[in-house]
């Protein structure tokens, strides 16, 4: 059950432990720095080489405990160490913002099965693995828990060459209602966030060109999102305001699903 707390708007997880897988970059970064600014110890954990000299930065530039790891989602043994870990360093976990991200366009015809693979290992399974790991600890903590993945709009629209990327972010989308149904007995959310495109390298890769120029014609804001308004996004799904919002795909897209 999700326990209710008097609704204060301070916005605050002062004290609370975060996982951000995916963190060291784009939109993980932004969330760290998110929850860093606003009081928790954070674990950044990403692929990327630069994850320990971030987490050290991010720890000096906001004075808040913070862990480095290098971290795959597509294996099983990466995954735990990085709960235990965590657990090891600041004796819980109590959110979990799930966003690692792999995209390679091409038409549906021409799409390679091991590029369809691929997405869905990264962006699926690997997200699964990780929300699985960390409810885990959750529910042996006996406290609940918040948990975030970042999804698309793509999980819900067609755009064009982003079959294998669609096909990743529908499953994730399933796979969260489906947890949130069955880990709500334990207190624990389970959201996801789906943004337009985004200013970060993975929108870059996408979004070039004329092709760019094009899409944010068909934005009703008439631009791209930037990564600290999806982090925003998901520090209010990760604290007691949105205790009684789970299962739910948070759209983030400037309005460009409303027509």
């Amino acid at each position: 059950m999700f326990k209710y707390e008097k609704v204060n708007g301070d916005f605050d997880v002062k004290g609370k432990v975060a996982i951000v897988l995916g963190g060291a970059g784009g939109i993980g970064e932004a969330v760290v720095r998110m929850y860093a600014k606003k009081g928790a110890k954070v674990t950044i954990a990403d692929t990327k080489d630069n994850v320990k000299e971030l987490a050290a930065q991010i720890s000096k530039e906001y004075n808040t405990p913070t862990l480095g790891l290098n971290v795959d989602d597509t294996n099983q043994a990466s995954v735990d160490q990085m709960v235990s870990q965590t657990v090891d360093a600041f004796g819980q976990v109590n959110i979990l913002a799930a966003m690692p991200g792999f995209v390679e366009l091409h038409r549906a015809t021409d799409m390679p099965i091991d590029i369809i693979e691929k997405h869905i290992n990264i962006n699926a399974i690997g997200v699964f693995r990780a929300c699985q790991a960390v409810a885990n600890q959750m529910i042996k903590q006996g406290n609940g828990g918040k948990i975030v993945c970042i999804t698309s709009q793509a999980d819900f629209i067609a755009i064009n060459q982003h079959v294998a990327y669609t096909m990743s972010k529908a499953s994730l989308l399933g796979m969260i209602k489906v947890c949130a149904y069955e880990w709500a007995d334990y207190g624990i959310n389970i959201n996801g966030i789906a943004p337009t495109v985004v200013n970060t390298p993975l929108g870059e890769k996408a979004w070039q060109g004329k092709v760019k120029d094009d899409m944010i014609q068909q934005i009703p804001a008439k631009r791209f999102a930037e990564p600290d308004e999806i982090a925003a996004a998901v520090l209010f799904l990760s604290t007691p305001e949105s205790n009684m919002i789970t299962g739910e795909d948070l759209v983030v897209d400037g309005g460009f699903t409303i027509h």
